[in-house]
């Protein structure tokens, strides 16, 4: 009879530090950044924008404040002239002005296709397809353009 208070003692207290150790292993792990949610850009040319955007493909939801345009998984917010303007909207770069984008897409297709789809959109080629070192650490071939207001959109191939 005496050992059944002994076990319990030592049940609770492996369960404790069971416990502490969780926590403490939970409080140690550092989170990671898994990559972007949105990426935020002002926009000048809103209708221009917009009507090549959708001609890429995108689907395009809009705001009061903003349009959002979806790549994928993926979103970039362009702030209408009237909110990166405004003197209140400080959540912003101070200096970001049309064109201050340089934006990277993998492209998911063949070069035939992605020709086929700038062509399309009424895209000129700036340069590409060229070899580049990609961020998703391979080789791969990129063709660079701009939008509307400018700013340089690539999209890389892997091979």
């Amino acid at each position: 009879m005496k050992s059944y208070p002994r076990r319990r003692f030592i049940r609770n207290t492996i369960a404790a530090g069971a416990t502490a150790a969780g926590s403490g292993a939970l409080a140690q792990q550092a989170g990671s950044i898994r990559g972007f949610d949105h990426v935020a850009l002002p926009m000048q040319n809103t209708e221009a924008m917009l009507a090549f955007y959708r001609g890429l493909g995108c689907q395009v939801s809009e705001t009061a404040n903003a349009c959002s345009v979806y790549i994928g998984d993926q979103m970039i917010n362009f702030h209408r002239p009237a909110r990166w303007q405004s003197d209140s909207f400080t959540l912003r770069a101070p200096a970001a002005k049309p064109p201050c984008g340089d934006l990277c897409f993998v492209w998911d297709g063949t070069p035939e296709s992605l020709k086929r789809l700038l062509d399309r959109a009424g895209a000129k080629v700036e340069e590409g397809p060229v070899a580049r070192q990609g961020g998703r650490k391979k080789a791969g071939s990129s063709v660079y353009i701009r939008d509307p207001d400018g700013n340089l959109l690539e999209f890389m191939i892997y091979s």
